[in-house]
C-alpha cells in the first residue's frame, strides 16, 4: 500500500482477486493476514522449490519461538500462542496441536507443556 497511491480498500481488492486467478495465497487472519506468492506461481516460475522453502521456514519459525518459551515459563497457552504469533485463537489452536501430534507438546487442561522426551 505505501509503494502505490492506491487505498488500503483497493489494494485488498486487488490482491482477493489475485487469490481468485490462483497467484497469490492469504495466510493468517485479520492484522496477522499477509499474502504469498501461491505454489503455482512459483511452479509456473520455474522454482517450486522456493515456494516449500518459504512455507516450511515458516513453521520452524514459529516452532522456535514457542518450544523455548514453553522451556522458559513452563507452558503456553492458546491466546500466548496467538499473540505470539499474531495468530488467530483458532490458528494458534491448530499450530500448537501440530506440535502435540509429534510429541514435542503435550495438552495439559488449557495449557500446552513441553513433553518430557522433547528437552530442546
Amino acid at each position: 500500500m505505501r509503494l502505490i497511491p492506491k487505498s488500503e480498500t483497493e489494494v485488498r481488492a486487488v490482491l482477493n482477486r489475485l487469490v481468485e486467478f490462483g497467484v497469490v495465497e492469504i495466510r493468517g487472519e485479520r492484522k496477522g493476514r499477509t499474502w504469498h506468492l501461491s505454489a503455482a506461481t512459483y511452479r509456473r516460475l520455474g522454482k517450486p522449490a522456493a515456494y516449500v522453502r518459504q512455507r516450511g521456514f515458516e513453521l520452524l519459525q514459529k516452532e522456535q519461538m514457542v518450544m523455548p518459551y514453553v522451556e522458559r515459563h513452563g507452558r503456553i497457552t492458546r491466546c500466548e500462542a496467538a499473540e505470539l504469533h499474531q495468530l488467530g485463537p483458532f490458528q494458534a489452536t491448530r499450530f500448537l496441536d501440530c506440535l502435540v501430534t509429534p510429541g514435542k507438546l503435550v495438552w495439559l487442561g488449557t495449557n500446552y507443556v513441553m513433553n518430557e522426551g522433547a528437552k530442546l
